[in-house]
Formats: structure tokens, C-alpha cells, sequence
């Protein structure tokens, strides 16, 4: 922000935000039929350029699309749709990363009093963007301020709808400059009696505004929001969740390196077993091994007999009878009977 504000100051004035926006509806901003606002999303997303562009507000919506919420002032339409293009791309990026899915992208554009006419398309062929232009100027901002002004001067709560376009006040078209109507907006928001809505409403003229707020005046209202009794609260809150955040981290780091030391165990059981599985198996491929080729020799052996008896048989057809030679042989009468027959061809 151009006002310096801390990086931890953001966090608080994002987690106002959020409770002002969540479950808003966007007819404030003249956007009739969009889904009300889910929550408020972070502004800065990756990207392989080292740069410090953020978009300016960031909302997920009801149906899971997200809104692209940009402030302009000037009419460099070209340089300011690549600029969401931009955006877009590092978004469809992150969250595809996360969730493997493309998410619908809605894109808005607040224009200021200083822009009556707005284009809302940039046409690059097969690749076309498009936006929907609001112009402020259109507003009768003092009208608002006025109305809005009398109902703090009484007391009385501000709707949702007042709150958000008190918001966009110094943005719209008044008889004062910018800068003043910041600052009378921001004054106005003190006096309020809700504390929590003062917080929401500065929040969100600081964030509307960031691009136009004096640096000095931001400066003096980020030491008054310091004092504010609702942010120190929220500062607590805050620490307190990151505190718990730093402890859900280091729990699942410790059971991140639990696991990994369940798994190298397992693993090193798993291998042993495997080990004394294979030696097992090679002891039983060797006693089998060593079995066919015992049965191998006995096959041979008898095998080896079995042609001395036929040869010996043969000899003695012309001696002895078929019977005789079977006794003496080991052969059967079958046997012999067929080498006699044999011998006989």
C-alpha cells in the first residue's frame, strides 16, 4: 500500500475485510444476479517473474468462482486488461495446482469519477477477455455521504448495503477531491459506536483507495488503528492462530518423519523377508535340483543294466529256453519273447 502499511497490519485489516464481505451481496456495485460473496481470497499469487503485482480484492463466490475485484482511475484499457490477464493466469495456475481444476473467473472493474466511458473487452483473436465495467461516477457520492452522515450523527446501525458504499465513496463523484473525501469518510467511520464496524469501514476505504491515498495521511491512520481496542483484539486473535497454525505444522512434521520411519522399518522388514524368502527358495531349487539328478542316475543306471540283460539274453536264445533267460536276466518272459522275435527277423 502506498500508506506503508506493515505487512502484519494487512493480515488484520484482510481479516476485517473478510467479516465485512462474507455473505454480502454485490447490488452495492450495481452487479444484479452474481452469487453472494463466500470469502475474501488473498490478493498475491505466485508466478516465475519475481514482482510485486497483486490484484486488488479477491472474493470467492457461493457457486466457487471467483470474482477479480480491480479500482481504476485511468483509461489505458489495453495495458490494464493485460494486467488481469495476468492475474487470471496466475490464479487458474495456483488453484489448478492445489485442486486440479479450473476455476471460473469473474471479472469487475470499479472505475473512479475520472472515467465516464469504459471498454470492457480485449480482443486478442483466440484469446478474448472480458469485464464488467462499473463506473462510480455515476454515483451521486455526496447524496450517499450526506445520507450515511446523518445516520451516524444519530446513532442509528448501518445496513450492509450503507456500510459497503460508504466504502466506495471517495471513489465516486463529489464536489471534493479524492484525498478529501478519504479523509472525511475515514473521520466519519471513527465516530461510529460499533467498533468493529470502524475497523471494516476504514479497511475497505484503504484498500478501495490504495492506489490513490496520500502516503503521510495512510500513515496517520495506520497509528490510530493501532490504537484502535478492536485491532488489538484482532491482533491477539490473530497471533493465537498463527500460533496454532505453528503447531499444527510441527506436528505434522513430527508425524511426517513418524511415518518416514515406518516406512524405512517396514521397508528393511520387507527386505529382510524378501532376503530369507529368495534363500529358501534357492535351497529348494537345489534339493530339487539334486533330486532330478539323482533320479536322472538311477534312470541311467537302470537304464545302462537294463541293455547289458538284453545282451546277455541275445546270447543265450540259442542256449537256454525264453523262461530260463528271464530268471537269469531279470528280464520278463514278455521281453525275452519279443528279442527272440526280434533275433528271428
Amino acid at each position: 500500500m502506498a500508506g506503508g502499511i506493515s505487512h502484519h497490519a494487512k493480515d488484520i485489516l484482510f481479516k476485517s475485510l473478510s467479516a465485512l464481505y462474507q455473505n454480502q451481496a454485490l447490488d452495492v456495485y450495481g452487479l444484479h444476479g452474481l452469487p453472494r460473496i463466500k470469502a475474501l481470497l488473498p490478493t498475491e499469487f505466485p508466478s516465475v517473474r519475481a514482482d510485486e503485482r497483486r490484484a486488488d480484492t479477491v472474493f470467492l463466490l457461493e457457486d466457487d468462482s471467483i470474482l477479480l475485484l480491480e479500482y481504476e482511475s485511468n483509461e489505458r484499457f489495453i495495458d490494464n486488461h493485460l494486467k488481469y490477464l495476468d492475474y487470471a493466469c496466475r490464479m487458474l495456475h495456483t488453484y489448478y495446482q492445489q485442486e486440479k481444476r479450473i476455476r471460473p473467473i469473474r471479472i469487475v472493474v470499479l472505475y473512479t469519477s475520472d472515467v465516464t466511458n469504459a471498454r470492457e473487452q480485449l480482443d486478442a483473436g483466440d484469446v478474448l477477455l472480458s469485464s464488467k465495467a462499473v463506473l462510480l461516477g455515476e454515483f451521486n457520492g455526496d447524496a450517499i455521504f450526506h445520507a450515511i452522515e446523518e445516520k451516524v450523527r444519530n446513532g442509528e446501525p448501518l445496513t450492509p448495503e450503507e456500510t459497503m458504499k460508504l466504502i466506495l465513496v471517495p471513489l465516486m463523484h463529489t464536489r471534493f477531491d479524492r484525498q478529501t473525501m478519504i479523509e472525511k469518510t475515514i473521520e466519519l467511520a471513527k465516530t461510529i459506536d460499533d467498533e468493529p464496524k470502524q475497523l471494516h469501514i476504514i479497511a475497505g476505504v484503504l484498500t478501495a483507495t490504495d492506489k490513490f491515498i496520500d502516503r503521510s495521511y495512510a500513515e496517520k491512520v495506520k497509528e490510530w488503528i493501532k490504537m484502535n481496542k478492536v485491532f488489538r483484539l484482532l491482533v491477539e486473535e490473530l497471533e493465537q492462530e498463527k500460533e496454532e497454525m505453528l503447531k499444527k505444522v510441527m506436528q505434522e512434521k513430527e508425524q511426517a518423519v513418524q511415518r518416514a520411519m515406518q516406512e524405512k522399518e517396514q521397508a528393511v522388514q520387507r527386505a529382510m523377508q524378501e532376503k530369507e524368502q529368495a534363500v529358501q527358495r534357492a535351497m529348494q531349487e537345489k534339493e530339487q535340483a539334486v533330486q532330478r539328478a539323482m533320479q536322472e542316475k538311477e534312470q541311467a543306471i537302470k537304464q545302462t543294466e537294463k541293455r547289458k540283460a538284453m545282451e546277455i539274453a541275445k546270447n543265450l536264445l540259442d542256449v537256454l529256453p525264453i523262461h530260463e533267460i528271464a530268471k537269469r536276466t531279470g528280464l520278463t518272459v514278455a521281453e525275452v519273447a519279443d528279442l527272440a522275435k526280434e533275433m528271428d527277423k
